[in-house]
């Protein structure tokens, strides 16, 4: 089906694409006219490498969209030497160890990618990125090459581990240290970012299994969605200790006789990545700048999503499942307060629910699971649940969702103006139509 097909519909998905195109007012608007050369590569760098990733990035506060952009490219970078099969393993291994010293230089630059590779320019133009990196503050330039350092070292285990390489990932705790160190360290790194610009709870940094959580609940995500396309490219990620109880091998699930099985193997991987629900949540309610909070809570909606979307689903053994364009564009604008990304992952999490049948063999966990969940999102907004005049029970957990919802009301004027701007439009449309309609009836 056509996208502007599942807009129309979609009524809902259809005014949130329209409000999103037109209406939807950016708090820091980038100003180019005067950045420096290199910046603007720099900027024009990440437009190549991920659409995607420049729109929230650019979206952020200038104190921290600079630094991110940088920290961003900089780890695209180490991807692109890490994905490439054809760079031999005796130059690829030292490369991916030794990438964080790079930044140490003012001038440096690979060409040694193959010339298909998508993202080779970034490599080729490292010098601008340097350029750039140099003039961050010390504070970020110190996070971004710790976590380069970090996740080079972990690309590289990963490499020589010729168990991984034929077999890929064996146990839950092995597939926790692969998701750590392609998500994990990432979310690491922007915590610390956040923090040292003062746009988060400082305690953030002395619980970073929060942060941990927020990448791997992604991570996790894409992984029960990319079955088929990895199975494609020969890799497994889905860990053997739960796929083999259903499975003797896990391309059988790519069989229709084997999909009940499959459907009861996605079950369990996303009861596992349920596990991390509770932290996302904490984590987001701990970051107060606005465009920092809709940086980190934009690509957690849209995982709550996908996991509903891949829960008990027979189309992940057959395709790449995604959600619909229209229903990203009501994600992003609804999650803009707190209080409207915890609606998001209350429905989520009861539709996947409800969409759990008594014979699935994880039936009564992912019940269990559902429940223990939604009680916790209440307890995180409880005046709803309560009768009138009770005492609210102040756990930590809810002040800190208080302050975040009272930061939350200062963006209540500008969602209105724009929603209300976006409820004109079509005003206006529906009359025009409806206009040329009598005409051409009378």
């Amino acid at each position: 089906m056509g996208k502007l097909a599942q807009l129309v519909l979609h009524p809902l998905e259809l005014r949130a694409a329209i409000q999103f195109k037109f209406f939807k007012q950016s708090l820091h608007p980038r100003d180019p006219t005067n950045e420096r050369e290199t910046l603007k590569h720099c900027y024009e760098l990440l437009a190549l490498t991920s659409r995607s990733f420049c729109t929230v990035i650019l979206e952020l506060n200038p104190e921290l969209r600079y630094a991110i952009m940088i920290f961003y490219l900089v780890l695209r970078a180490l991807d692109t030497v890490e994905d490439d099969m054809t760079i031999k393993p005796d130059i690829k291994i030292p490369l991916l160890r030794s990438f964080d010293e790079k930044l140490n230089l003012k001038s440096w630059s690979f060409d040694g990618n193959s010339p298909d590779e998508k993202d080779r320019q970034v490599l080729v133009d490292f010098t601008d990125v340097l350029e750039e990196y140099h003039r961050l503050k010390p504070v970020y330039q110190d996070v971004i090459k710790d976590i380069t350092h970090k996740m080079g070292n972990g690309m590289a285990d990963y490499i020589t581990d010729e168990e991984f390489n034929l077999n890929g990932v064996a146990t839950v705790k092995d597939y926790d240290l692969y998701c750590h160190y392609v998500a994990g360290l990432v979310g690491e790194g922007l915590t610390h970012l956040i923090v040292e610009a003062g746009f988060g709870d400082p305690k953030l940094e002395d619980n970073m299994q929060l942060s941990e959580s927020m990448g791997l609940f992604l991570q996790k995500t894409n992984i029960i969605r990319d079955y088929r396309e990895d199975l494609d490219d020969g890799r497994s990620f889905w860990p053997k200790e739960i796929w083999s109880k259903y499975a003797d091998s896990l391309s059988d699930f790519s069989k229709p006789e084997n999909y009940e099985k499959g459907l009861d193997c996605i079950s369990e991987l996303v009861l596992n990545t349920m596990d991390h629900i509770k932290d996302v949540l904490v984590y987001l309610s701990s970051v107060y700048d606005f465009s920092s909070y809709n940086f980190c809570v934009i690509p957690q909606v849209m995982a709550i999503a996908t996991l509903a979307t891949v829960f008990r689903n027979e189309k992940v053994f057959e395709t790449n499942v995604k959600i619909r364009k229209g229903t990203t564009c009501y994600l992003i604008l609804k999650a803009r307060t707190f209080e409207g990304a915890c609606e998001i992952f209350s429905y989520y999490l009861r539709q996947i629910h409800h969409s759990c049948p008594i014979t699935d063999a994880n039936y009564i966990k992912i019940g269990i699971k559902c429940g223990e969940l939604e009680q916790f999102l209440e307890s995180l907004n409880p005046a709803p649940h309560v009768p009138p005049g009770a005492t609210i029970p102040q756990t930590p957990h809810f002040v800190k969702a208080e302050r975040k919802r009272k930061l939350d009301r200062e963006l209540v004027p500008t969602l209105a103006i724009e929603s209300l701007k976006c409820d004109v439009f079509l005003s206006l449309v529906a009359l025009g139509f409806l206009g040329a309609i009598y005409s051409i009836s009378s």
